[in-house]
């Protein structure tokens, strides 16, 4: 499955997602499938597996619609980095609104998902528009795990 069944619907629902984050802020193609049920008829697994790549399908599609107000800059991949190939000018676009907007990199050209990563729509509107609590993108900084550290 390259595309999800009803793709209109889907890309509908990822650009509404898209248009919640806010200026400054990234979130990751994963994170928004996150918050999108399973298609009818799709499998959860397959979903879960598929859902990102779906939702890359739908930010491509960004230029094609006639609608300007996506925000598709904001939308990166799970390392923090920019997906569209290295030195293209859609590339650098990308880097240059997300520079505008505040938004640093690294000297290895990644974004620290920790600053600049989305928490996600507030719950009233996910549970206004169907959608599930996010995949959070931000790494814990807090070491729970009971285990001592030696060094």
């Amino acid at each position: 499955m390259n595309f999800p069944p009803d793709s209109k619907t889907y890309f509908d629902l990822v650009w509404l997602i898209v248009r919640q984050i806010p200026r400054g802020i990234v979130s990751t193609y994963g994170q928004i499938a996150s918050m999108i049920p399973a298609p009818q008829g799709v499998d959860e697994i397959d979903y879960e597996r598929l859902g990102a790549v779906w939702t890359g399908k739908a930010m491509n599609a960004v230029s094609s619609s006639n609608d300007t107000d996506i925000p598709w800059q904001r939308v990166i991949n799970s390392q923090g980095g920019i997906s569209l190939p290295e030195g293209s000018k859609a590339a650098i676009e990308q880097r240059r609104r997300l520079e505008n907007e505040g938004v640093t990199f690294s000297a290895s050209g990644k974004i620290n998902l920790n600053s600049y990563g989305w928490d996600g729509p507030n719950t009233d509107w996910l549970r206004e528009n169907n959608f599930l609590m996010p995949k959070p993108i931000k790494k814990s900084t807090d070491d729970k795990s009971g285990q001592m550290k030696l060094f």
